[in-house]
């Protein structure tokens, strides 16, 4: 994929989060198995990165099961973080947020000298588009790990879903032509507070251990989680390969 398609994909999606922000985060519940599945895989006291954060639910849910957590949040929506601090001052556990993208090179710098024991990116690399960017995106996630530390990942299997799968419309919508495009782009429909169109990657489980591979991650386990059917979220948990 060229860069001028990857940068159409980014402001598509950009775009979309900005302009339905709020009733973004309003569907998105705490008790969501695609988000409390990962609870068991987070010690306490851990430090945590969000990658992807959206409004900061993470944030709530760590507040009240792993009291003494360390928690950083990052999104390159404004919008979406400005939804997330202003729920910020409630929590008792350490939590901030920072307007971050990690599309840009180098975006792990602005954590130098840190590391985490869970770099957690919950349906973010699925809007990243093409394989490079994703592979690079992930390496820069693991760089920021605690010798023992986890990288804990989820990506949206909605085509796995009649109901999801009616969301599917022409990429003509989008002005970008399908020839451009990556095996497993697509372009979805959102009707909530009105019409808007997000790009989404399928990455099944054969690319998310290619990707783990080219970042010098192994895969500990897989499993599914999340939607009405239960099912339309597979996760991963990535740790560093032994030597």
């Amino acid at each position: 994929m060229d860069e001028k398609t990857v940068g159409k994909l980014l402001a598509l999606n950009r775009e979309f989060y900005a302009t339905f922000a709020e009733p973004f985060a309003d569907s998105r519940t705490l008790f969501d198995p695609a988000l409390t599945s990962i609870l068991p895989y987070i010690p306490r006291g851990a430090r945590v990165l969000d990658v992807g954060c959206g409004n900061g639910r993470l944030a709530l849910l760590l507040d009240r099961g792993r009291p003494g957590a360390m928690y950083v949040g990052i999104d390159a929506v404004p919008e979406l973080i400005e939804v997330a601090r202003a729920q910020a001052g409630q929590f008792d556990i350490s939590a901030e947020f920072h307007i971050l993208d990690i599309s840009r090179p180098g975006w792990s710098d602005s954590f130098r000298g840190a590391s985490f024991d869970c770099v957690v990116a919950l349906a973010a690399l699925h809007h990243i588009p093409s394989f490079k960017l994703r592979a690079r995106v992930l390496r820069e996630m693991a760089q920021l790990l605690a010798p023992r530390g986890r990288v804990l990942l989820s990506t949206w299997q909605f085509v796995e879903s009649d109901r999801l799968r009616r969301k599917i419309v022409d990429w003509t919508e989008a002005g970008i032509p399908a020839k451009a495009l990556e095996p497993g782009d697509y372009l979805l429909d959102w009707s909530r507070g009105g019409r808007g169109l997000r790009y989404c990657h399928l990455v099944g489980e054969t690319e998310l251990r290619q990707l783990a591979a080219e970042s010098g991650l192994g895969v500990r386990t897989t499993f599914r989680a999340g939607g009405r059917e239960g099912n339309l979220s597979l996760f991963a948990i990535l740790e560093r390969k032994r030597a």
